[in-house]
């Protein structure tokens, strides 16, 4: 399986393909990283160095690609933090060609935009954009829950509310939707919810509220949904493997204190989890 993967990139920690690629690569997946930006760190902490390339040299990078003859050859697009609008264009440019090549290909729109307690923290015009050129054209895509709320104009508090957001994705036109970090008034204070639907299929999978805040934990999850879906084409299996594996690499991150994933440290759960949370329909 080849995926091409346009995200952000830091040289220090685990966010965008930095918390991506070697959990792809870990489960058997050839990846294709292209950076949006290099940073040093993601900016969580407050300061950091680097810059945001440019969507031409994202189409130059694509380019290449291309020249190799192997977009033929790609099984999937996934997009994560853009950097910009432009970027943007670049990243829907390139899921275009790569589809061009490989009818069968599909694209996973994880829509970077904000978080419970942070708000919105992309620049201007960048939801925007998600919204109108991006989700119409993805077959996959993985809000977190503030995501969710942001693109559909509306809290989901409830169960019955995050299923009318859920139903307002698809109408835009993916046809399957993860939302990570879920609570609704019938999660428990001490866990925390995925929950996907297909359009036919809408199951929920409840995991162990842990004591950690580190970044990148949701584009990990996307990543390796997007792929363990490609894999097994079955959504609640698909969320099952990668929530289990997640769960996993926080919970030994958890018990070591660290503030950074240990995604290498912990690398076995990615591919054997020590604990299997089953996805069970709503």
């Amino acid at each position: 399986m080849n995926i091409l993967s346009i995200q952000s990139h830091v040289a220090y920690g685990h966010v965008g393909n930095s918390a991506a690629v070697f959990p792809l690569q870990r489960i058997g997946v050839e990846v294709w990283p292209v950076q949006t930006v290099q940073f040093s760190n993601h900016p969580g902490y407050g300061a950091w160095r680097g810059r945001v390339f440019s969507a031409a040299t994202i189409r130059l990078v694509v380019q290449g690609i291309e020249e190799r003859g192997v977009l033929g050859e790609c099984d999937g697009v996934i997009s994560g933090y853009l950097g910009s609008p432009d970027t943007g264009e670049a990243v829907v440019e390139s899921v275009a060609r790569v589809k061009g090549a490989n009818p069968a290909a599909r694209y996973c729109c994880d829509p970077v935009i904000g978080d419970v307690g942070q708000g919105v923290f992309v620049r201007h015009g960048i939801p925007e954009f998600i919204k109108e050129r991006m989700l119409p054209i993805a077959d996959v895509v993985t809000p977190n829950q503030f995501e969710l709320d942001y693109l559909v104009g509306r809290p989901s508090g409830t169960m019955a509310d995050l299923v009318a957001a859920i139903e307002a994705i698809h109408a835009c036109g993916p046809r399957v939707v993860l939302v990570t970090s879920v609570h609704t008034e019938d999660t428990p204070a001490d866990c925390v919810d995925l929950v996907v639907s297909d359009g036919i299929d809408r199951c929920r999978l409840r995991t162990p509220w842990l004591p950690i805040d580190v970044n990148g934990a949701g584009d990990a999850i996307a990543a390796l949904f997007f792929a363990h879906h490609l894999g097994t084409g079955a959504v609640a299996e698909a969320m099952s493997l990668a929530g289990s594996s997640i769960f996993g690499i926080l919970n030994r991150t958890a018990e070591a204190g660290a503030s950074e994933m240990l995604l290498v440290e912990a690398q076995e759960e990615l591919v054997t989890p020590s604990q299997v949370f089953v996805a069970h329909r709503i």
